[in-house]
C-alpha cells in the first residue's frame, strides 16, 4: 500500500511543469488585464479633460443661387449648423412657400428682410411697402432690388405725365404670377388678372395715396434717379 502512494519522478516533473505553465498564463492574464485596465484608464482621463462640443444651432440658408422672385421649395434649401451667436435677426426657419425678394447666393440664410412681406421695408422705417403693376413687364425685368427711381405716372386720356414718387426703392420683384404679401395687399387678397408686372416699391407715408392712385388710374413707368 505504501508503495502505492509513492509517487514517480516522471509524474513529478510532469506535475511541476503543468504548475510552471499555469503560473505563466495567470502571469500573462495578470498583464494582459492590468495594460487593458491602463488603457481605459487614460481614455478615461482625456475625456474627462476634453472640452465639450461648441453649442450650435441649425439655420436654414439657400441651397443653390435663387434669383428674386423664386417661390421657395424644399429643394432650395439646405440645413447647416452654427455657434448661436452667427444667428441673423429676423432668421426664417420654415420659408418654404415664401417669395424671395432678391437673389440669393448658395450658402445665404433666410431672412424675413429677403422675403416678400410687411418686413421689407426693415431698415428703411421711413417707407411703406407699396405693391404696383408696371404694364410692360420687359421694362419692370431692367430693375434691381435696391435701385432707387423715379416712379411716373401717365395719364390715358391726354397723355399727361407726372412724378408719383420722386425717390421710390424698389423692394421686391416677385415672379410673374406671384402675389407679393404686404400691409396693402394681405394674403388672400384678389389681384388684377392685367399684364406686366408687379414690383413692390418703398415710399414715404404721404405718397401712399398717390402711388395708389396712379396704379389703379394712370399707366405707370419709371426714371432711374440721378
Amino acid at each position: 500500500m505504501l508503495r502505492s502512494l509513492r509517487t514517480s519522478p516522471g509524474s513529478l516533473g510532469a506535475t511541476l511543469s503543468w504548475l510552471r505553465r499555469l503560473r505563466r498564463r495567470l502571469l500573462a492574464h495578470r498583464r494582459l488585464g492590468a495594460a487593458i485596465l491602463a488603457v481605459a484608464a487614460v481614455a478615461l482621463t482625456v475625456h474627462a479633460v476634453r472640452p465639450p462640443a461648441p453649442a450650435s444651432v441649425a439655420l436654414t440658408v439657400a441651397g443653390r443661387d435663387l434669383p428674386a422672385g423664386t417661390v421657395l421649395a424644399a429643394g432650395d434649401l439646405a440645413r447647416v449648423r452654427v455657434p448661436p451667436g452667427a444667428v441673423p435677426a429676423g432668421f426664417i426657419e420654415r420659408p418654404t412657400g415664401r417669395v424671395l425678394a432678391a437673389a440669393l447666393r448658395r450658402g445665404e440664410p433666410i431672412t424675413d428682410a429677403r422675403l416678400v412681406g410687411p418686413d421689407l421695408t426693415a431698415g428703411h422705417p421711413e417707407l411703406v411697402a407699396v405693391p404696383v403693376r408696371l404694364p410692360d413687364a420687359a421694362m419692370a425685368s431692367l430693375l434691381r432690388v435696391g435701385d432707387r427711381v423715379e416712379l411716373l405716372a401717365t395719364d390715358p386720356q391726354d397723355g399727361g405725365t407726372t412724378v408719383a414718387a420722386p425717390d421710390a426703392l424698389v423692394l421686391a420683384l416677385p415672379a410673374a404670377g406671384e402675389t407679393p404679401v404686404t400691409p396693402q395687399n394681405p394674403p388672400n387678397a384678389v389681384t388684377s388678372g392685367s399684364g406686366g408686372r408687379l414690383v413692390v416699391i418703398g415710399v414715404t407715408e404721404n405718397l401712399v395715396t398717390r402711388v395708389a392712385a396712379a396704379a389703379v388710374r394712370d399707366f405707370l413707368t419709371y426714371a432711374y434717379g440721378h
